[in-house]
C-alpha cells in the first residue's frame, strides 16, 4: 500500500528523508503494510505558509530504534525530490482521497495525529505527474543530453489517461522513479538550477546556441556506493572538473575550500579555480549547499587515494 508521511524540518523526530522516516508506535500497523511501496512526502507546513508535497521514496524495510522505546524508523530508497511542491488542495480539490470524501471543515480535525495516511494507486499516480512535470519534459532531456527514449516513456506511463489498466499504469510509474536515466535526468536538473548552471570550481557559466548548458551534475557521495540522488549530494561541475572529482583529484575541506592534488593537475587548469583559500561558488539557498558528511566521505577517498600515490 503506498501512504503519505508528513514530516517537516522542525520535527522532533530523527528524519532524513534519503535514508529513514522515524516514527511512533501508534502509526506501526500502517507503515508495516507500506513496506515494499512507495510513499509521498509532504510538509504540513512549507515555504510560503501552503501545505505540500515535495518528494517521493520507497519504502524498503522497518527497524525499531534501538535508542528510543515505542519508535522505529522506516528505511528508505529512491528518494526523488519534486521538480516543484505539489499543493495538497488545488481548483477546491484535495490531493487525497479520504481528504475529498469529507466536509473541508473536518479536515483539519481528521489530520490532527495522522501523519502517516494510506493513499489510493489512482491518487499516488496524480501526484507524481504533477511533481515531476519538468524532469518528464522531453525538452528537459534534450537540455541536458540524457537519452530521449526512457523518458518519453516514463512521460506517457505517468500522463496516460483513460487507461482501464490502472495497475499496469502504476507499475509503469513505479519502474520510472527507479530507471536510472530518469533519475539523473532529476538530479542534473535540481543541482544545475541549485548552482545556476554555474560550475562550482571555476564559477563559469556556458551554454550553447540552442541553451544547452556545459555544466554537469556530479554525485559527491556516488550512487554506485550508496549515495542519494539529492541536491546536497550534488554540485554542478563542469566535464573536466567532473573527470577530476570522481577520481578524487580535487575534494573539499568542511567549510567547502577546494583541496587539489597540485602534482596531478595542471597548472593551466588550476588557473581557472577559485582561489586558494576561497570558497566553490554555492547554490544562492544555504540548504541545497553540500552535505558536510558526503564531502567528509568525499575527502577521505581523496586524502587516502593521494598518500598512498605519495608512498608509491
Amino acid at each position: 500500500m503506498k501512504a503519505v508521511f508528513d514530516t517537516k524540518p522542525t520535527s522532533i523526530y530523527d528524519d532524513d528523508l534519503s535514508q529513514h522516516y522515524h516514527f511512533p508506535r501508534r502509526y506501526l500497523s500502517i507503515v508495516e503494510r507500506c513496506v515494499g511501496d512507495w510513499t509521498v512526502l509532504r510538509r504540513p507546513r512549507a515555504d510560503g505558509g501552503n501545505l505540500a508535497y515535495f518528494a517521493t521514496a520507497r519504502v524498503s524495510y522497518l527497524e525499531p530504534d534501538p535508542t528510543v522505546p515505542g519508535m522505529s524508523y522506516a528505511r528508505l530508497s529512491n528518494y526523488l525530490e519534486f521538480d516543484e511542491p505539489v499543493p495538497w488542495r488545488a481548483n477546491e480539490r484535495y490531493a487525497e482521497e479520504a481528504l475529498r470524501n469529507m466536509p473541508q471543515a473536518q479536515v483539519g480535525v481528521y489530520l490532527r495525529g495522522r501523519s502517516v495516511r494510506l493513499i489510493s494507486d489512482s491518487d499516488f499516480s496524480e501526484l507524481i505527474a504533477a511533481g515531476l512535470k519538468r524532469t518528464f519534459d522531453p525538452q528537459n532531456a534534450d537540455k541536458f543530453g540524457l537519452p530521449l527514449g526512457p523518458i518519453t516513456e516514463a512521460a506517457d506511463a505517468v500522463y496516460e489517461v483513460g487507461s482501464d489498466l490502472q495497475g499496469e499504469r502504476v507499475w509503469r510509474i513505479e519502474q520510472a522513479l527507479t530507471n536510472r536515466i530518469v533519475r539523473d535526468a532529476n538530479f542534473r536538473r535540481i543541482v544545475c538550477d541549485a548552482y545556476d548552471g554555474r560550475c562550482a570550481v571555476t564559477g563559469l557559466r556556458i551554454t550553447d546556441e540552442n541553451g544547452r548548458n556545459e555544466v554537469q551534475a556530479a554525485h559527491i557521495w556516488a550512487v554506485t556506493d550508496g549515495g542519494p540522488d539529492i541536491v546536497q549530494n550534488g554540485m554542478a561541475l563542469s566535464g573536466t572538473l567532473h573527470w577530476l572529482f570522481d577520481r578524487h583529484l580535487i575534494s573539499l575541506t568542511d567549510d567547502l575550500r577546494l583541496l587539489i592534488a597540485k602534482d596531478k593537475v595542471p597548472m593551466e587548469l588550476r588557473e581557472l579555480f577559485v582561489r586558494d583559500g576561497e570558497q566553490i561558488y554555492l547554490p544562492a539557498d544555504r540548504k541545497r549547499w553540500p552535505h558536510p558528511a558526503y564531502i567528509a566521505r568525499h575527502r577521505a577517498a581523496f586524502l587516502t587515494k593521494n598518500a598512498l600515490e605519495a608512498l608509491q
